[in-house]
């Protein structure tokens, strides 16, 4: 076992998620044959606005297993006021949160009706600002995750780790549709592990032209999240599959893939071996999915000891 970290790096986005649910349904109110002129209004009688952006929801589960070694960095609006007093009674450090005064904080606007079809709009705003926050120093952190953000901070953050020998996760989540074949390969040989739900695994071999092997000789290991089927787990020279939690209550699957990273850089942090990592972000993620909202849930680490016993039929690393 390699000797453990203990501060993570967090670089992606902090938004605001409006959820709202239309007690009906779309297509009661969409004509197939005016598609072409569709000017249509929904009214939602439900409306929460919840905190989110995967820098965020990584950090809160990151925070509640190992309080303090949570480090988001993110660009964010002149609006953030509220988050920014979420964050601090969660007790998380926000060293590397930088204000766009004169822009919003990104902002997810979500409709989804009684078939669970969903109409979104994003506004990016502050995000696409991301590459005004350069990582000037490496002296407090000593692992990097790279998530959606601004395209061009993506690139310079990524950049920034490797140039300072900093090993790194790169998820590229949302955002992989935004790079090429060159751009993703050079993220590829900066990055340490990477980790990608199966859509966005195959748009990445498909923009690169790299197999699932070829890609895996390149970095120390490779996660591929597939919902219910599990995630699996590939090493240079082996393979594993990770299954998912049986028999979860599924209320909201909006951030599980975040709390899966959490669950990913805790491991990584204590120098676990990458089968371990992926069955503790299994949990988080099966933990998650029971509730509403991205930042609502909570553990301990003797419900993961039990929950992981159960599940693994082993204890907790």
């Amino acid at each position: 076992m390699s000797a453990p970290h203990t501060t993570a790096l967090i670089c992606a986005s902090l938004a605001y998620d409006n959820i709202m649910l239309f007690r009906d349904r779309f297509s009661n109110h969409i004509l197939p044959d005016k598609m072409h002129m569709l000017n249509v209004s929904f009214l939602v009688e439900d409306l929460r606005r919840e905190f989110g952006g995967c820098a965020g929801n990584i950090a809160y589960n990151l925070q509640l297993l190992r309080p303090g070694t949570a480090l988001p960095m993110s660009t964010v609006g002149h609006d953030f006021a509220p988050y920014s007093e979420w964050i601090r009674q969660q007790g998380i450090s926000q060293k590397y949160i930088s204000i766009i005064q004169d822009s919003y904080t990104a902002q997810a606007y979500i409709t989804t009706d009684l078939d669970d079809n969903q109409i979104t709009a994003f506004h990016a705003g502050a995000m696409n600002y991301a590459h005004r926050n350069p990582i000037q120093s490496t002296a407090d952190m000593q692992i990097g995750l790279i998530g959606p953000d601004g395209k061009q901070g993506m690139l310079e953050h990524a950049g920034q780790l490797a140039a300072n020998d900093i090993p790194f996760l790169f998820d590229p989540g949302q955002g992989t549709p935004m790079f090429d074949g060159a751009e993703l390969c050079t993220l590829l040989d900066q990055a340490t592990w990477v980790a990608a739900n199966d859509y966005e695994w195959q748009l990445i071999e498909q923009r690169t032209g790299l197999s699932l092997s070829q890609a895996a000789t390149r970095v120390q290991g490779i996660f591929i999240t597939r919902g219910a089927g599990g995630s699996l787990v590939r090493e240079r020279k082996a393979e594993y599959l990770v299954p998912a939690l049986a028999g979860r209550n599924i209320v909201d699957p909006t951030g599980c893939g975040d709390a899966y990273r959490a669950g990913l850089l805790h491991g990584l942090l204590e120098g676990m071996d990458l089968q371990s990592c992926a069955r503790i972000a299994t949990l988080l993620g099966g933990i998650k999915i029971e509730h509403r909202g991205t930042q609502n849930h909570r553990f301990d680490m003797q419900q993961l000891q039990e929950l992981h016993h159960a599940h693994f039929g082993m204890p907790l690393p």
